[in-house]
């Protein structure tokens, strides 16, 4: 497969790497750059992935701003007996991206064209930034400044990546200015945001059977919960015929879970209303906050094009394993059920 709008080959590490990484950021649809792939597509691959992959996100984490964190992914691959990797980049939602050395200047500002990454026109940089993203949860300064954050601290020590004192900054949970940001403020030990879970009798809202709450805690704690509720509720169906037994589930317990993590992560939290979970006797309905971000087409988004609406939330889910890799939700969704199940308003 050749290089393409949304894919770029390279042989090794090269200098290069953040300049492509910007490109797919400013990019309307984001893109994937292999390591360990000659242009040609001839497959090399790469000498102790591990130790590139680190190399890798301390470039990214050090030589872009604004923040790529919750915007890339890095997993490892076989291809032809090796091992590549492959670096996937969102679209981000604070363009224009640059390279720190170089600033906001058409040597810092690239964007994919075919597949190349081309230096920004400085009336196109100055689009962009005029256009910015300043309501997010990253920028907002939480009303509280008095937050605790044990629960968090008890779920990265679990997967064995203690935090440190520095942790609010590296985490991106404060502000320029230094205060702790909405983000902190949803993934606190305590706040104000409502997680509500709801069961009814029939097929309408109006006998309801029960009632449950999931909030008022860490965002963390908040979907570890509704993910062990959905569990329970999803019970085994056995239906015996003449030759065998078969047992299978209400819902497939895959495409509910990604489900209940994207309406976690992509909710849109600046409204003040968190993502509700409902189940009915004929189907289940979650409902997650927020149109689609700007510029993402209902198409792109079954395709799996990768906005992420809150960067923060999403790095430190994926931390957290609770996020396998960007892109990969909706279509792991569509592999049980129809683009029908969703409706946009």
């Amino acid at each position: 497969m050749s290089e393409t709008n949304r894919i770029e080959y390279k042989r090794e590490l090269s200098d290069g790497l953040e300049k492509e990484v910007v490109a797919f950021l400013n990019y309307r649809e984001g893109g994937i750059i292999y390591i360990g792939i000659d242009k040609e597509g001839k497959t090399f691959g790469v000498k102790d992935p591990d130790s590139v992959q680190l190399k890798i996100k301390d470039r990214l984490k050090n030589n872009i701003r604004p923040s790529a964190l919750g915007l890339f992914d890095i997993v490892t691959e076989k291809r032809d007996g090796k091992d590549i990797l492959k670096i996937i980049v969102a679209s981000g939602s604070e363009k224009p991206y640059h390279l720190k050395k170089f600033g906001m200047s058409e040597k810092g500002c690239f964007i994919r064209l075919g597949s190349a990454a081309e230096p920004m026109s400085q009336k196109l940089i100055e689009e962009l930034f005029a256009t910015r993203t300043r309501n997010s949860i990253g920028k907002i300064k939480a009303h509280r400044q008095d937050l605790r954050f044990e629960q968090l601290h008890i779920y990265y020590q679990e997967k064995q990546k203690p935090l440190n004192k520095q942790f609010r900054k590296n985490l991106e949970l404060t502000t320029t200015g230094g205060d702790l940001n909405y983000a902190a403020y949803l993934l606190a030990d305590e706040n104000n945001v409502s997680v509500k879970f709801a069961k009814y009798k029939g097929i309408t809202r109006v006998h309801l059977v029960e009632s449950n709450e999931y909030g008022y805690c860490s965002l963390i704690k908040a979907a570890k919960r509704v993910l062990e509720k959905m569990n329970l509720e999803n019970r085994t169906i056995t239906q015996i015929t003449h030759s065998e037994r078969k047992e299978h589930r209400l819902w497939n317990a895959i495409a509910l879970r990604e489900a209940i993590i994207n309406a976690f992560v992509h909710n849109d939290y600046t409204r003040e209303i968190a993502p509700k979970f409902e189940i009915f006797s004929d189907r289940i309905e979650i409902t997650s906050a927020g149109s689609l971000p700007d510029g993402l087409s209902e198409d792109e988004f079954f395709e799996g094009f990768s906005i992420p609406r809150n960067k923060e939330l999403m790095r430190i889910y994926k931390d957290l394993d609770l996020v396998e890799q960007l892109g990969s939700g909706i279509p792991r969704i569509l592999e049980s059920y129809s683009k029908d199940s969703f409706r946009f308003s």
